[in-house]
């Protein structure tokens, strides 16, 4: 006969509200962190990359990829990523950019598995004989068609150039907000030190 009485049926909902508190303190712990009150949150400054404040949640939405095939629509969710914004013919300043991006991933040693960098391209699609030879591991999207239209509009103006001319680096976090921003001039440690700093804070992604 199945046990019903008042003490299984609780020992049933304090073992239900365990289960609960294992996913979701973490991911409340995290928010408390970087977005609440007195929280950890990166500052622009010498050091450190410009803080998108608030963070700007970026849409679940599907778009090709450089090989004609489709992204999930969370794409941007799950892992940590660090995320690059230009065109597809990959000029110098966009060269350095990736090459920052691939050397803080390695850096980043046993949490690299966390991190996923993207390459968002705009206009002609690419120069594949250098991103397969140096980024092999760099996911491209193209965000040429309308319906990215709605992803782009998320990311910040910075002397009002166009996202895809500004050739800046973003930090994106697993839930899919837009946390921080790089220039070219930026120091080259930034972007790890920044990454650094969150994934310790961090159990999510």
């Amino acid at each position: 006969m199945t046990e019903t009485s008042p003490d299984a049926q609780r020992r049933g909902r304090r073992q239900l509200l365990a289960l609960a508190a294992i996913f979701f303190v973490p991911l409340a712990i995290a928010f408390w962190l970087y977005y609440g009150p007195g929280a950890w949150r990166p500052s622009g400054g010498a050091n450190k990359g410009d803080l998108i404040d608030p963070a700007r949640p970026l849409p679940e939405v599907a778009l090709p990829t450089a090989d004609g095939a489709a992204t999930a629509p969370g794409f941007l969710r799950g892992k940590w990523t660090m995320l690059y914004v230009g065109d597809g013919a990959c000029d110098a300043r966009c060269r350095e950019a990736l090459y920052l991006m691939r050397q803080s991933h390695i850096a980043l040693n046993k949490d690299m598995d966390r991190v996923q960098r993207v390459f968002l391209v705009t206009g002609n699609c690419c120069d594949r004989d250098f991103l397969d030879r140096e980024h092999p591991d760099l996911e491209l999207v193209r965000v040429d068609d309308p319906v990215a239209a709605a992803l782009l509009a998320q990311f910040p103006s910075y002397g009002g150039v166009p996202v895809g001319a500004a050739g800046r680096i973003y930090l994106v976090d697993p839930l899919g907000n837009l946390l921080m921003s790089y220039s070219a001039e930026a120091p080259a440690k930034s972007l790890l030190t920044d990454t650094r700093k969150l994934l310790r804070l961090s159990h999510i992604g």
